[in-house]
């Protein structure tokens, strides 16, 4: 009988020593991500979401896959959260697409093995556009900032908050501010504007206010950043790709409402990920990790997520059927300076 006592004592203190750990390292997590509570109700709900995604994290590194997991700012979301909060996150499919060149002719030699433009210069640090559904702007400066480096030599930071307060109906555009917006329609608008302001002129403040603003007049477009004409890089294709993106980083559309996409922190992205576009990024590289070919994609959700704000998705024909990890080669573009 004290046998049995004593083993039930301690199976009863392993369990409360592993779950004061894990109230520990949920608290951790509150205070790295400064999170916020409405109510207590809310706190401990967001706990057992978090606690959830501990063991999901737990379970899937222990695969030993491609790629790994980490907690993040988006650890206290169930998927229905997640997927909520990409659906709102600022990309449209429209029933017609606008169109610019198609297939401009590249290097009709193979591409090059790797190419990294955040290395090379052209890629400025990542942006967080925060309660926002701007990603689609924030994919376009990334687009635009590569394609103007390229051509001038200086590397400027554009200002999504131009787009998301001025590209609209009411102005000449088509996109639609914190609800959603298309890349290529963000190119017309900037050829149609001669040019976008800098970030510095004209600051990003939607990402807390989570509404578009007026439109300011104020600032003063970047001397030669408008937009002659755009690209649409020929779909489902790894060779288009990547001659596109040797030539300069590229605004592409992809599938993110995945919960290993939510929680993902580094290798080669090959998990579970379809093709229902619902989020705009950038391409940046593509190259080869540990045996894995990939592309390199730069996010707007801030260095805490991902691979300091980047992910390296899966490259090759063996994922959706030759349309690349998550939708990546299905609706891709980028503007001529």
């Amino acid at each position: 009988m004290l046998r049995t006592f004593c083993a039930i004592s301690l199976a009863t203190l392993l369990y409360r020593v592993s779950a004061e750990n894990i109230r520990s390292r949920f608290h951790d997590w509150v205070t790295q991500f400064n999170i916020d509570f409405l109510n207590t109700d809310h706190q401990e709900t967001t706990y057992i979401k978090w606690t959830d995604n501990d063991r999901y994290i737990e379970n899937v590194n222990a695969q030993n896959l491609t790629y790994a997991l980490a907690h993040n700012h988006f650890s206290g979301m169930d998927i229905d959260d997640f997927r909520d909060y990409i659906h709102s996150n600022g990309f449209y499919t429209p029933h017609t697409k606008p169109v610019g060149l198609r297939s401009r002719m590249h290097n009709p030699r193979s591409p090059p093995a790797s190419i990294d433009w955040v290395a090379n210069g052209a890629v400025t640090p990542v942006k967080n556009q925060g309660q926002c559904g701007s990603c689609w702007s924030f994919s376009t400066t990334g687009a635009l900032e590569g394609a103007y480096y390229i051509s001038h030599g200086t590397l400027e930071s554009f200002s999504e908050q131009q787009l998301v307060d001025c590209d609209n109906l009411k102005n000449g555009g088509k996109d639609h501010g914190c609800n959603g917006g298309l890349m290529d329609n963000a190119f017309d608008w900037i050829g149609g504007n001669q040019g976008l302001c800098s970030e510095s002129d004209y600051p990003y403040t939607s990402g807390t206010t989570t509404t578009a603003g007026s439109c300011q007049k104020q600032c003063s477009n970047v001397m030669s950043s408008g937009v002659i004409d755009y690209v649409d890089v020929s779909p489902s294709s790894d060779n288009e790709m990547m001659q596109a993106v040797a030539h300069q980083p590229v605004s592409v559309a992809i599938e993110a409402d995945q919960k290993d996409f939510q929680l993902y922190s580094s290798g080669v992205f090959s998990g579970s990920c379809g093709t229902n576009l619902d989020h705009g990024v950038l391409v940046v590289g593509y190259g080869e990790m540990e045996g894995d070919d990939f592309y390199k994609v730069k996010n707007s959700w801030g260095t805490t997520w991902g691979s300091d704000g980047y992910i390296y998705l899966g490259r090759g024909d063996q994922y959706n059927n030759g349309d690349g990890q998550c939708g990546v080669l299905l609706q891709a573009s980028y503007p001529i300076v």
